[in-house]
Order: structure tokens, then C-alpha cells, then sequence
């Protein structure tokens, strides 16, 4: 594993991001001294959930249904009593 000190890290970013995502990690040092290591994330598969028709079949929308209740609503709200 490649050791490299900040200032030389900071020039090569870059490539070195580049290469411990092939699998190549490395060390950022600053005096010498070991820091942090840097290695590539192993991100988990990408599912997607399936939420669109996963209640297909299990009920009905009447026709009407953007006029359900108008008469109660309007009532409440309008009358003039």
C-alpha cells in the first residue's frame, strides 16, 4: 500500500481517488506519521422500490370520485341557513 505526505496528495488527488476506487487504497501522511487510509466504498446493489400498482386489484375508484361529497361540503360551507 502507497503512503503519500498531504501536500502530495493534495497535487494528485485525483488520480489517487481514481485508483483506490479501481482497488488500489493508500495512506495520507502528514510528517511521516500515518493518518488516514483511503480506500474505495463498496456501495450496496441499487433496488428500487417497487411501490407503483403493489395494491393492482384490491379495490375500485368509482367514476365520480372527484365528486364525492360535493353536496356535503357545499352544504357545510355555503349554507344559507
Amino acid at each position: 500500500m502507497n503512503t503519500f505526505n498531504i501536500h502530495e496528495a493534495k497535487t494528485h488527488l485525483s488520480r489517487l481517488i481514481e485508483d483506490a476506487a479501481n482497488g488500489e487504497p493508500f495512506i495520507i501522511a502528514k510528517a511521516g506519521k500515518p493518518l488516514v487510509k483511503v480506500s474505495a466504498l463498496t456501495a450496496p446493489e441499487d433496488k428500487t422500490p417497487s411501490r407503483i400498482g403493489f395494491m393492482a386489484g384490491e379495490f375500485e375508484v368509482p367514476d365520480d370520485f372527484d365528486q364525492m361529497g360535493a353536496e356535503t361540503i357545499e352544504n357545510t360551507f355555503y349554507d344559507q341557513s
